[in-house]
């Protein structure tokens, strides 16, 4: 149920259905497709399927990754499913549909873990009752899907990796780059996965002519660059986003944010976030953003 393109005809867009047992980990499959760029719509009522089948169809832009979850949760979820997946190849759209398990003992330990009851234990049937009930339910879908994931003996880490390696979407252009300045006298940025100090370096602050200047004023940014430990500090960077960006996307990531600090986020701070996207930007990575954080708040 894949689809494809050819030639230089625009793709169509990947539609993802993510079917499974409560507790086999598809919160952790939806997370990792929001990350990837995926809407991600949760258990839509049947009779709206066919409206978001030609939403996709007429903004392709808008939804060239779309990821829908069915299951138990929606009522007849094989109707749900039969519906949705009519829906869409009607419209020239083939979906991707995920299965996810896992064995009845790894599921009771799970529920029993987080002390969630099943979704389908309404009529305090137990949960064991529940599981037998939810794979009768879903068996149709399953039986029709093109990649079933048993996650009895996988952590999330592996389930991400078994997920997005089986995706069938056009390529990943790869990890976004997200650069801050900031000054660590207003706090570290909350959204930063990686957070570098640049305080190590002489503060242009104390120099008379450069104080009321900036990193992206010329002289700060020679004196910031000049610094023999600048030049070994940048290297270093260059060589941690080498390595660590690859890895970033095996795991499902389509961002990553690294943030620069020195003491008042205007010189130092500033100066390297420029440099460091100057040098990404000359080796043919097109997806660094810079965002100077003291310097939009002043």
């Amino acid at each position: 149920m894949s689809s494809s393109s050819t030639g230089n005809r625009r793709p169509r867009p990947h539609v993802a259905i993510i079917s499974g047992l409560s507790g086999a980990g598809k919160t952790t499959a939806s997370k990792l497709l929001e990350d990837l760029g995926y809407r991600v719509v949760d258990n839509l009522p049947p009779e709206l399927l066919r409206n978001l089948a030609q939403l996709v169809v007429r903004d392709p832009d808008q939804f060239e990754r779309l990821a829908l979850v069915l299951d138990a949760r929606t009522g007849d979820a094989a109707d749900a499913f039969r519906q949705a997946v009519n829906a869409l190849e009607s419209r020239g759209i083939s979906p991707q549909v995920f299965f996810l398990e896992a064995r009845e003992d790894v599921l009771i330990r799970r529920f029993s873990e987080t002390r969630h009851r099943h979704p389908l234990d309404s009529e305090e049937k137990g949960v064991v009752a529940s599981i037998a009930r939810e794979r009768e339910l879903l068996a149709d879908i399953r039986a029709e899907a093109d990649v079933i994931i048993d996650t009895s003996e996988m952590s999330g880490r592996q389930l991400r990796e078994r997920l997005h390696g089986s995706l069938d979407a056009p390529d990943s252009p790869g990890v976004a780059l997200q650069l801050i300045s900031f000054g660590y006298k207003n706090g570290i940025p909350l959204e930063a996965d990686v957070v570098f100090d640049v305080r190590f370096m002489e503060n242009p602050f104390y120099i008379d002519r450069l104080r009321r200047l900036t990193g992206l004023d010329g002289p700060v940014r020679e004196f910031v660059l000049g610094q023999p430990m600048t030049a070994r500090f940048l290297e270093m960077v260059n060589d941690f986003l080498e390595f660590a960006l690859p890895g970033y996307q095996a795991e499902g990531r389509s961002r990553v944010t690294v943030a620069f600090g020195c003491t008042g986020g205007q010189h130092r701070s500033i100066a390297i976030a420029e440099e460091v996207a100057a040098r990404r930007r000359a080796a043919g990575d097109d997806q660094v953003n810079v965002w100077h954080r003291e310097m939009e708040r002043s």
